[in-house]
This record gives structure tokens, C-alpha cells and sequence, in this order.
């Protein structure tokens, strides 16, 4: 699975960031928001499974209601014939990762200024053990 991370384009309010780089972009993008950390996360194909587009926007929504006011930037991650909607969020990744955890994420990507992009894995929990709400799951089947 990290392979396929390292592989993705991670892109946001114009700006494309890879595993492993430092983005000059990205860093002037963190400082504009007046941060110094984000995350990239998203809320489509939990557990890496692919959803239908519509429950995939309807859960983006969702995320972004639950970002409260961190949005810096939305964009797309792709490669290799995977793509996903996301959002760069300001703020602490161990706290993003608490969202990526509750729309059934494996992973978010942290970036901070002046270090290379990177990858948080191993965030999914077990299916009963998400919190997610009844709502959700009504809306997968």
C-alpha cells in the first residue's frame, strides 16, 4: 500500500505534491493559511473500497462539515488509474487523522513547512470500532 501512496500526485489549490519531496509551493500555501502543518485527507472509497461517486461527495460533504473552518485547499489525488477527492486541512496531523480515522481512512498525508510530504498509515480501525454514524452505513448499501 505504500507504494501506491508514494506513487500518487497529492494535489491541492493548484499545487502537486509527492511522498518524499519538500514543496517550496505547498509551503507558501501552509504560511498563507498562517500554519505550519496540514494534512491531506479525504472521506471517498473507505478502506480503499470503491464507492459510487454520489456517496463519495456526499461523505466529502460530510467531511468538510466536520473540518470545521481548516479547509486551506481541496484538489485530487491520482495515479495509476486510482483518483480521489480531497481536502488539505490546517493543523496537527495526530488531530486530522482523528477525521481520517472517522470516514474510514487508512491513511492521510502530513505536510509541514521546510520538510518533505509524508505518509501516515495504519489509521483505519476495525469496521465496528469507527463511530460511524447509522446514517453512513444506511447510505453504503
Amino acid at each position: 500500500m505504500r507504494a501506491a501512496y508514494a506513487r500518487t500526485d497529492y494535489e491541492a489549490g493548484g499545487i502537486v505534491a509527492h511522498i518524499g519531496a519538500r514543496s517550496p509551493a505547498l509551503d507558501a500555501l501552509l504560511r498563507a493559511g498562517g500554519v505550519r502543518r496540514a494534512a491531506f485527507v479525504t472521506a471517498w472509497n473507505p478502506y480503499s473500497r470503491k464507492m459510487p461517486r454520489g456517496w463519495n461527495d456526499r461523505m466529502l460533504d460530510r467531511l468538510r462539515g466536520a473540518a470545521r473552518g481548516r479547509i486551506l485547499a481541496e484538489g485530487w489525488g491520482s495515479g495509476h488509474g486510482w483518483a480521489e477527492r480531497h481536502l488539505l486541512l490546517a493543523g496537527d496531523p495526530r488531530r486530522i487523522a482523528v477525521l481520517a480515522r472517522r470516514f474510514r481512512q487508512h491513511a492521510l498525508v502530513a505536510v509541514a513547512v521546510g520538510k518533505p510530504v509524508r505518509i501516515i498509515l495504519g489509521l483505519a480501525a476495525p469496521r465496528a470500532a469507527t463511530g460511524v454514524d447509522a446514517r453512513t452505513r444506511r447510505e453504503e448499501r
